[in-house]
């Protein structure tokens, strides 16, 4: 049974990594909404089943939180950490990417209503649901996609939703039925990758 402090025990493994050179963060997906950017005493991703409570990015260190030393207690966004690499990246799958049959599986309104990147959809979806439903899957794939691939040395994944996800790679992704490679293993209740 997975232990109830994983997003925890995941960010003490991305600190512990960080320790020396300042390059491994945590990064999730867009799944919680920014209270801080208001109330700045107010934690922004908060799960109280996993006595986990953490802030996004931005508060202090705006565009440079991934190089700064105290960033490392926060949490990075799509909006902060792409284009951007460190070492180990500790990545939070949350509730809008799930699997279901085998297959991956983008849930849009489990996104926060603060992420601007899927605006506009709702009104898409009253005269195209089809191409609306697809455009969020798309935008909600290409986030992970980033996430997954900031770390250069390695990844820790984990999925809130306690169903295995893949290895960090396009079958992540795809509606591919899952696959691992044989660089990933499952580790403490989190996927690790490494990259050769």
């Amino acid at each position: 049974m997975a232990s109830r402090h994983l997003p925890n025990e995941l960010h003490e493994l991305i600190i512990d990594r960080n320790r020396g050179n300042n390059r491994s963060r945590v990064v999730a997906g867009y799944c919680w909404e920014w209270a801080s950017k208001r109330h700045p005493a107010i934690y922004d991703i908060v799960m109280t089943e996993h006595y986990y409570q953490r802030r996004w990015n931005l508060i202090e260190d705006g565009s440079l939180w991934i190089m700064a030393e105290n960033s490392i207690s926060d949490v990075g966004c799509i909006h902060t950490c792409q284009g951007l690499e460190v070492d180990y990246v500790g990545v939070i799958i949350g509730p809008d990417l799930v699997v279901k049959n085998g297959r991956v599986v983008t849930v849009p309104e489990r996104r926060a209503r603060s992420d601007k990147s899927l605006s506009g959809l709702r009104r898409l979806a009253k005269i195209d649901p089809t191409k609306a439903a697809a455009e969020a899957d798309r935008i909600i794939k290409n986030t992970y996609r980033a996430l997954l691939t900031r770390g250069l040395r390695g990844c820790y994944v984990l999925n809130l939703s306690g169903r295995s996800l893949p290895s960090p790679s396009r079958a992540c992704l795809s509606s591919s039925p899952l696959r691992s490679s044989s660089r990933s293993q499952w580790t403490r209740g989190y996927f690790v990758h490494r990259h050769s």
